[in-house]
């Protein structure tokens, strides 16, 4: 999953959101210097990702992709569902988008000091450029695909993308409605203690 949801599924525990931001910078063991609460947003985090890859649905999806783009369909997969979770935000959040959003990047701030220096830098960009609110726009989804692209070191996978994912869109939104309250009651009580 990505932004969006990670955070909603570690809602409202400030320091499980911190984690679950850490949880795509840090990488191995967890050592026993990261403070408790921050570790156990990083677990949720792991998680929730070895759960939605290894769901039917999900697994059908990455099938449903042209072969080329298989090896990311993880990536594009993640995108397309923070979208479709903002256009259907209200069906799974009693808290509107805007006033939730706002919340995010107030718990982020508030545990800036306990994060990575690249989980600091993530923090900023999603908060100066308000991106949980601007996955309400396919376009969003569109240019993090492509600006993603442009990490790889070989030629960038998702140049001209949306030639692959706005026909798939349909599948994509029933794929997300059918999957994320599975996801939701495995999330339920993992994170929280």
């Amino acid at each position: 999953m990505n932004f969006l949801a990670h955070f909603h599924l570690a809602w409202p525990d400030q320091a499980l959101i911190a984690g679950g931001l850490e949880g795509d910078y840090f990488k191995g063991p967890l050592p026993g210097t990261l403070p408790p609460q921050l570790a156990q947003g990083v677990r949720l985090h792991r998680q929730i990702d070895a759960y939605t890859d290894s769901h039917p649905i999900v697994k059908s999806l990455r099938e449903a992709l042209p072969e080329s783009l298989r090896r990311y369909a993880g990536i594009l997969i993640d995108l397309c569902f923070d979208h479709f979770l903002t256009l259907h935000w209200a069906r799974f959040s009693s808290v509107p988008l805007r006033q939730f959003s706002d919340r995010i990047y107030e718990a982020l701030k508030a545990h800036d000091h306990q994060l990575s220096e690249g989980a600091r830098a993530m923090a900023a960009r999603l908060a100066r450029h308000d991106v949980l609110v601007l996955f309400e726009h396919w376009d969003t989804v569109i240019t993090s695909a492509e600006r993603t692209g442009e990490r790889f070191k070989r030629e960038n996978p998702f140049r001209n993308i949306d030639q692959h994912l706005s026909p798939a869109k349909e599948k994509l939104e029933h794929a997300f409605l059918n999957f994320y309250p599975d996801l939701q009651s495995f999330s339920l009580g993992r994170g929280h203690s």
